[in-house]
């Protein structure tokens, strides 16, 4: 009895705690709007706090029940002046995160304060998302390997069956007392008519001429090459999923010849902040994990900690994906700026590639045919005016395409 009575006691302790912890967050979340705390957070705290997480700051997640309201108010509002001040936890907290002195918010009402807390408050609510399967969601077409493997058994079924009707022919004949003539193999009689050696052996040499000049014509030419890279960069979720232009990361282009390999801390301006991408991220072929993965490659590679840089990255060896010859001259802000191309047109869909490769065959001929069909945008550009109305009385023309302007000219791009 004692027992029981012990254990009833004990169950009364816990569910009476219990009912204090509930009943003191829900004052919290009566006091604030999650989502109004969640946008305030966002806009304000995120940069430098998670909320499960340690980052430039602690995280956040349960602050209201681990500190006094009032505390913590005068902590968002003034950090600075509670650790003049020599509160104890105040200089703690600045000590421990390498006197890192936290943004003051004085501009924050009471309201928006109980709202960011009622958001760090609120439940962590985890998300099970089924891993998707390989193969899943995909065409439901047959394989062109099985078409191309049942096209062949068919003509290895089809010969079988023209030796075997064949043989199956003079057999009878031979039955039957017919006797059957006998001809030279096709080949003896191939080889007895000249003529049809003589076109046979000019169309062979057409044809190994046209194949050699063809293969050796693709010396160079990488179109479809898409390497593998140290880390693995998606530009579907960058430049796709998240609408990053694709000049925020090579911003060279617009000014330079050459577009450039963006800096690591180019990434770092976002990933410092996102160590980990969102269940729905995942596909087919990549999942949460690998590209989680990803992130921690490119944290080693500048010396991220999670709060700070250790002063020791790792350079990253990046396989170049588009290569022009060394004795041809592209200048990627002529185009990008002046011109006004767009990215795509050369580089072609980037934002629905996962692994970048490269899209145009940027031979010769190629960029020719560009400047034959690409008008040049001859308004508001007075200081051509003059040469601009010559030209277009020489061709007879109104718009004035690259090659009309001199863009066919040896020297523009072998000088």
């Amino acid at each position: 009895m004692k027992q029981v009575k012990h254990r009833n006691s004990t169950s009364k302790v816990l569910g009476f705690c219990l009912a204090i912890m509930l009943a003191f967050s829900t004052s919290i979340f009566a006091q604030g709007d999650v989502a109004a705390g969640k946008s305030l957070f966002n806009s304000n705290c995120a940069a430098c706090h998670k909320l499960d997480k340690d980052m430039t700051g602690p995280a956040l997640r349960g602050v209201a029940e681990r500190l006094e309201k009032d505390w913590l108010y005068d902590w968002i509002r003034n950090s600075s002046k509670m650790i003049k001040a020599g509160d104890s936890y105040a200089v703690e907290i600045f000590e421990k995160y390498n006197k890192t002195a936290m943004t003051a918010f004085p501009q924050f009402s009471d309201a928006d304060l109980d709202n960011i807390l009622a958001y760090t408050s609120a439940p962590k609510v985890v998300i099970d998302t089924p891993k998707p399967v390989k193969g899943e969601g995909g065409s439901n077409g047959i394989s062109t390997d099985i078409v191309l493997a049942l096209l062949a058994l068919v003509l290895v079924v089809l010969a079988a069956m023209l030796y075997m009707v064949t043989k199956t022919l003079n057999n009878l004949a031979k039955q039957a007392g017919v006797e059957v003539e006998k001809t030279d193999s096709i080949w003896k009689r191939f080889v007895k008519n000249q003529f049809l050696v003589l076109v046979s052996v000019i169309a062979f040499m057409l044809f190994a001429g046209y194949h050699v000049f063809g293969f050796f014509m693709q010396v160079g030419v990488d179109q479809g090459y898409k390497p593998v890279q140290p880390i693995h960069f998606s530009h579907k979720i960058h430049a796709g999923d998240n609408g990053i232009d694709c000049k925020y990361c090579h911003s060279n282009a617009r000014v330079s010849k050459t577009s450039g390999i963006p800096a690591l801390n180019v990434c770092m301006n976002c990933h410092k902040n996102i160590s980990e991408v969102a269940p729905a991220t995942a596909d087919a072929d990549h999942s949460k994990e690998f590209y989680d993965k990803q992130i921690q490659k490119l944290y080693k590679a500048t010396g991220w900690d999670g709060q700070n840089y250790t002063g020791a990255p790792e350079p990253v060896k990046w396989v170049r994906v588009h290569n022009l010859p060394d004795f041809a001259y592209f200048n990627h802000s002529q185009h990008v700026t002046v011109a006004g191309v767009a990215c795509q047109k050369c580089h072609g869909p980037v934002e629905e590639m996962e692994i970048l490769e490269q899209h145009a065959p940027l031979t010769m001929g190629w960029c020719i045919n560009c400047h034959r069909d690409t008008n040049v945008k001859t308004e508001g550009n007075e200081y051509y005016a003059k040469i601009h109305a010559e030209l277009k009385k020489k061709y007879g023309v109104d718009q004035l395409t690259v090659a009309q302007m001199g863009g066919l000219e040896c020297g523009k791009c072998h000088y």
